[in-house]
């Protein structure tokens, strides 16, 4: 742990001294903006109105450069989201909502459980949406050069939706990456799949009204599948090929049917409820990320479920922890 810990300090000094950035720089890097967000249909006055304030956020980078799913175990990853505490709030916040949350589940046919999981860790159901102003957070972004393009592309999405009056740029405060709402929309997550639900000319992200049913659209959308599984936990053998086991988010490889994998894992009998058939990865989301992890443990047997909640947040952990909590769920409401 105290290793940890010193990797971790060393890590933010790197990021502090490594990340400095240059004021000059960066109001070059808003001139130059400027001209790429006109060619791409935003207006000067829209441009000059909401970008006048947007200022270089160090904090942003040091959070880029520091996220939980780089450093914490899953078992620690999971407890934190996943607590008592958690399932408490968040079957209080369905009582309060049950109607819009019901019918909700109805118009889309998405199970509430997993709408509440996603809410309650994404934002711990609306209480915590982010303080951070957004643009300046994304121009941070894009002005440094990691993932300059992704950021940039973010951008000019967010612009456009304030261009068009379908986001108030007033409200624009969320998370370090920019992301916005009770579920922490990216600008364009907005554009593909928030609705104005409530009919009333405005998409409000933080409103249950809109929020919820843009949630829903949303995993309807990118083929979630109700009351198909998500994931289990399990044991491997030690004979199991290495090529086998996933230890990135970016794209689960060499996926297979559960009964040819079954040779591999000790206690394959509590799969014995599932199709045989299902296509199924394995992921062991600890190695390469936790100092002297084991190989094969922790283990999970992973289904076409739970790489829709990767599609929706490239960590292997993110998606085991959402999934849990939405066991939860299904036991108390």
């Amino acid at each position: 742990m105290k290793l940890i810990k010193f990797l971790l300090f060393f890590l933010i000094l790197v990021i502090n001294s490594t990340y400095a950035y240059n004021e000059n720089d960066f109001n070059k890097w808003k001139l130059d903006f400027k001209k790429q967000a006109l060619k791409n249909n935003i207006s000067e006055n829209t441009f000059n109105l909401v970008m006048v304030n947007v200022r270089y956020l160090p904090k942003v980078i040091e959070y880029d450069r520091f996220q939980p799913e780089f450093y914490e175990d899953t078992k620690t990853y999971i407890g934190k989201r996943t607590s008592k505490k958690k399932e408490k709030k968040g079957i209080d916040f369905y009582n309060n909502n049950k109607d819009l949350i019901d019918l909700v589940e109805e118009e889309f046919n998405i199970e509430k459980e997993l709408l509440l999981a996603l809410m309650g860790i994404e934002t711990n159901f609306g209480t915590y949406v982010g303080k951070m102003d957004i643009l300046s957070s994304l121009a941070t972004l894009s002005y440094d050069e990691r993932r300059s393009e992704f950021f940039t592309n973010e951008l000019i999405t967010l612009l456009k939706l304030i261009e068009t009056k379908q986001i108030d740029h007033q409200t624009l405060y969320g998370s370090w990456a920019g992301a916005f709402g009770f579920f922490q929309f990216m600008p364009s997550t907005i554009t593909n799949y928030a609705i104005d639900h409530n009919k009333d000319d405005n998409i409000n992200l933080k409103d249950n009204e809109d929020a919820y049913p843009s949630a829903a659209n949303y995993l309807k959308k990118i083929g979630w599948k109700k009351n198909n599984p998500c994931f289990y936990p399990i044991e491997l053998k030690e004979n199991i090929p290495k090529k086998y086991l996933n230890i990135s988010a970016k794209k689960l490889k060499n996926k297979k049917k559960i009964i040819f994998f079954k040779k591999y894992i000790k206690n394959h009998s509590k799969l014995s409820f599932l199709d045989e058939n299902l296509i199924s990865a394995i992921i062991t989301p600890d190695k390469d990320i936790i100092p002297g992890a084991e190989t094969l443990n922790p283990a999970y047997i992973v289904f076409d479920n739970y790489e829709v909640i990767l599609k929706w947040n490239r960590s292997l952990r993110f998606a085991l922890a959402v999934c849990t909590l939405k066991n939860k769920f299904e036991n108390e409401i």
